[in-house]
């Protein structure tokens, strides 16, 4: 065998390939709007682009410290205080490529054989696949839509074992747009009181929230802090998808020393270039375009929201933040593959299927698009159902 066990037991994502398979319908002279990537269509904000400009053009153009320089990471721990009440140090705060980049890595140093990974669902597609290529048992709690898809501290306990390493919260959710409120992260951590568990806490979609108050994980109490690894990046918030910079903050120092010593014989430092841009998108320089970019995005959500409950047989969940809607077509098919499939190749519309977030019977349609896109696809959505033949 040429391949690894590893990455044998790994699956492609789900969201990159009904992506692709998109473009190549577009490339093939189809029509096709797309509701399925995680990416916000804006640009990032002005001083970011001006700091990136003025990097390359003073020659910032070096290897720097693995874990990211030192002007980073210091506002990386004053954006942590001023917006989520976290004190960390920079020691405490390693700089990645991406945080998709930051939690693969995490995963890496922590999970050992047989060590169990609890990733309440529906859950981001990766969560699982991370946990499983560096030999952990990933434990997919499923939720209840009732409870907004919200791992409840009876549903925790249940799956709760000696063997559990690591309990990964999204808030907001990816696919769901649920937000935990601080009386129910409070629940979960006297849920955790006395076992060893860890919580990665993924920040991701902090910045876009809708009428909704967000609480860091970490932020509740004393004992949740000591055992929480708070994640965050600015691909979602800054529109700097591409450009790839993650950081996670460890209470503990023995975490950010274990990734800076993997980094270190991996990619080494996060693009120097970037680190010096990405200061702009957390000083409050983009604070403004930040703002703007979250107002588009909730006046998309509404507008996407009054479409899709005039559909028969289609029953949206409310994002209270980030860019999705999950919708629900068990009342019509409860196959999602079958569903998004068929409504992709039919009508050119990509829609991620819930299948591919442990949860059946549902679709994840991202309203990063402009207004237009998702008034002409939700209308093509709303034809492909009335005609839906199994």
């Amino acid at each position: 065998m040429i391949l690894s066990e590893r990455i044998s037991l790994m699956e492609e994502s789900l969201t990159l390939a009904i992506t692709q398979k998109a473009r190549e319908l577009k490339a093939a002279g189809r029509e096709a709007i797309s509701f399925s990537a995680g990416e916000p269509d804006f640009d990032p904000p002005r001083a970011v682009k001006e700091a990136a400009i003025a990097a390359i053009n003073g020659g910032f153009n070096k290897y720097t410290a693995v874990t990211g320089i030192d002007e980073l990471k210091e506002a990386i721990a004053k954006k942590l205080k001023k917006d989520n009440g976290l004190n960390y140090s920079p020691k405490q705060i390693v700089v990645s490529s991406g945080a998709k980049h930051s939690l693969f890595q995490l995963f890496a140093v922590l999970i050992n054989r047989g060590d169990e990974v609890i990733i309440p669902t529906p859950a981001w597609v990766s969560y699982p696949e991370m946990a499983r290529y560096h030999g952990g048992k990933a434990i997919l709690a499923q939720t209840k839509a009732e409870n907004g898809f919200k791992i409840t501290s009876v549903e925790l306990k249940a799956v709760l074992t000696d063997k559990t390493k690591i309990v990964v919260l999204c808030s907001p959710s990816n696919p769901t747009g649920s937000i935990y409120a601080r009386e129910e992260i409070a629940a979960l951590g006297e849920a955790l009181k006395g076992s060893n568990a860890l919580i990665i806490s993924d920040e991701i979609y902090e910045k876009l929230i809708y009428g909704a108050k967000f609480v860091s994980t970490a932020a509740v109490s004393d004992d949740l802090f000591s055992r929480t690894i708070t994640v965050n990046g600015l691909s979602k918030s800054a529109a700097m998808t591409g450009w790839r910079l993650g950081y996670f903050a460890a209470a503990n120092v023995e975490i950010a020393i274990a990734v800076a010593k993997l980094q270190s014989q991996s990619t080494t430092n996060a693009c120097s270039i970037v680190q010096k841009a990405a200061i702009a998108a957390l000083d409050g320089r983009a604070d403004d375009d930040i703002e703007t970019m979250r107002q588009r995005f909730e006046k998309r959500r509404d507008l996407a929201l009054e479409s899709l409950n005039k559909i028969e047989g289609l029953k949206p969940i409310v994002p209270q933040g980030a860019f999705y809607i999950f919708v629900s077509h068990e009342a019509i098919e409860k196959d999602s593959m079958k569903f998004c499939m068929k409504l992709l190749e039919e009508t050119g519309v990509a829609t991620v299927p819930g299948v591919g977030f442990a949860q059946e019977g549902y679709f994840r349609m991202s309203f990063a698009a402009d207004e237009a896109s998702i008034e002409k696809g939700i209308a093509k959505i709303a034809s492909f159902t009335r005609g839906y033949r199994p």
